[in-house]
């Protein structure tokens, strides 16, 4: 991995679930971790692809292995959302994971 190709500055983020007293679920989120990373846009030929699997897929994002990353989560850039659909470990050495991710509009 080129630490060069790692340009973008994103929020890794959590979410917590607080009950009100009239039973409501409120969701607030909170970051966890600031890390560099790398935000590509899906191609025509890997978007088709990527949608067989999750019709909301939309982009790549390459980050330094994170050992607390879970599809739960989510990433932020600047005011974009990112919700993170799969995880894949690069070569299985936990150094560096490819997210496919749909952007929250």
């Amino acid at each position: 991995m080129r630490a060069g190709n790692l340009r973008h500055r994103l929020q890794i983020q959590t979410a917590s679930e607080t009950r009100g007293t009239q039973g409501s679920v409120s969701r607030t989120w909170q970051t966890d971790e600031t890390v560099w990373g790398s935000i590509e846009p899906l191609s025509g030929r890997e978007l088709l692809a990527a949608q067989q699997v999750d019709s909301e897929i939309t982009h790549r994002v390459i980050v330094r292995g994170y050992p607390g990353l879970t599809s739960a989560s989510r990433l932020k850039h600047g005011a974009r959302i990112l919700k993170i659909k799969s995880i894949l470990n690069k070569e299985e050495r936990g150094e560096e994971m490819e997210l496919l991710c749909g952007e929250d509009v």
